[in-house]
């Protein structure tokens, strides 16, 4: 009897696999953020994508819809412990600088890259298992960092080939201090509850719970309702106004536009002071590109010392999305060099002298598995490189390599003593 054959496994529903070349953008990307955030001393922090639950319940508060829908939450089965899925990164930041006692010597600059998961339903630029880049800035009070990490987004979105104005724009508000956003939280619900015939089931659901998020809803039918919302900004003391218009005066001196926008809201309690999006139109009605601000509350709710935190977070598909519409395209990753060789009995002495080239930085990429020479220069050139290195043996008889330009067709061919390759291969390098 023949044996039945099983089906082919596929990744799960809304977590992708990211392929070449797609994964060259993404190598292009981080390589970029990288040297950004060198250059403004932020250091890399890597946290485990696996936390307790706890954390997350703590951290975002059991009302969220995070917590309450899509969270990956299970139980582990040797130990009994509740774990989930990271579904966002910085309560495990924050975590981690408790854990290791991070700021007993100042404040810390520190970013992340990873992949988060969120149970929801997946759309363009929106998926289950999804990655995101963020900046913390932990023990620092004043809004000097604010504007700092305000600014280092518009450094990536330059690195990028963005432009601010075109392709995203920042708004700007302030969330205060807690008894200011109290006092205006018992106005707003008084307002909302004047209005309730007009609330939709989830605006009712949050009014006694985070009525701050109903600010954020995008049921025209409630809009009216909502612009005639109580704003913040006029709950607001000396300090808090203050701390605001320094994040402004550093941002406007940095020739940065902005838009004061008052129904930017954070639902979490342990966010204050200032609060900025850049948002988009290129992608939709999903306007949001990069999301921050500050969190003083936060280190302290999760077990810590009190101290203050502030810091921004955006997903990376859909930041490489936006960088598609702008048009922008990053150059094919390509190896500098593509080895041709007609006889395999050459192997070992064409491998020694592509090792040669390899350790003072040419990218080589070596032909394998035989095939003619026309076939060879095909995949040579479809592979992108400038040169074909040429193992003929004619030119190595007389201890020589032949090279080719791919991308030149006037350029004549020429030959290359081994004996020189770290020469020669300086200047293909300089070339």
């Amino acid at each position: 009897m023949a044996e039945t054959s099983q089906p082919a496994l596929q990744a799960v529903k809304g977590m992708n696999d990211i392929l070449p070349p797609e994964s060259a953008r993404w190598v292009w990307l981080e390589d970029k953020l990288r040297s950004l955030m060198a250059r403004y001393g932020y250091a890399n922090i890597r946290t485990p994508i696996v936390e307790p639950t706890a954390l997350f319940v703590r951290g975002l508060g059991e009302v969220t819809d995070i917590v309450e829908k899509e969270m990956y939450s299970f139980e582990d089965a040797m130990n009994g412990d509740k774990l989930t899925l990271r579904p966002e990164a910085t309560a495990g930041v924050v975590r981690a600088v408790i854990e290791h006692s991070l700021l007993h010597d100042g404040g810390k600059r520190l970013y992340y890259v990873g992949p988060m998961f969120r149970h929801e339903r997946p759309q363009k630029g929106r998926y289950r298992q999804f990655h995101q880049i963020g900046a913390e800035a932990l023990g620092f009070a004043g809004p000097d960092v604010d504007a700092e990490l305000i600014l280092l987004c518009r450094a990536l979105w330059r690195e990028l080939g963005l432009v601010e104005g075109r392709d995203v724009r920042l708004e700007l508000n302030s969330l205060g201090q807690p008894p200011e956003r109290l006092a205006h939280r018992q106005a707003l619900i008084a307002h909302l509850k004047s209005h309730a015939h007009l609330l939709d089931e989830e605006a009712r659901r949050r009014l006694h719970t985070n009525p701050l998020r109903i600010l954020d809803t995008k049921n025209p039918a409630m809009q009216a309702v909502v612009e005639a919302a109580p704003k913040l900004m006029d709950f607001l003391g000396e300090a808090s106004l203050t701390h605001l218009q320094t994040v402004r005066d550093v941002l406007d001196a940095a020739g940065l536009a902005y838009r004061i926008n008052p129904r930017l809201v954070r639902g979490m309690d342990y966010y204050n002071l200032t609060v900025f999006e850049w948002v988009t139109d290129r992608l939709g009605s999903q306007g949001t590109v990069c999301g921050g601000g500050r969190y003083d509350l936060l280190i302290e709710q999760l077990g810590g010392k009190s101290a203050p935190g502030v810091g921004w977070g955006l997903g990376i598909e859909r930041l490489l999305l936006l960088v598609e519409e702008a048009g922008v395209a990053p150059a094919p990753a390509a190896p500098l060099v593509y080895a041709v060789l007609p006889d395999a009995k050459q192997l070992a002495l064409a491998m020694t002298t592509l090792e040669a080239l390899r350790q003072i930085g040419v990218s080589v990429l070596m032909h394998a598995g035989g095939h003619s020479m026309k076939a060879q220069f095909k995949r040579a050139d479809g592979s992108g490189a400038r040169y074909a290195l040429i193992f003929g043996q004619d030119e190595l008889s007389r201890g020589e390599v032949a090279l080719k330009s791919l991308r030149d067709p006037q350029a004549p061919q020429r030959t290359l003593a081994l004996a020189a390759v770290s020469q020669w291969g300086v200047e293909l390098l300089n070339a």
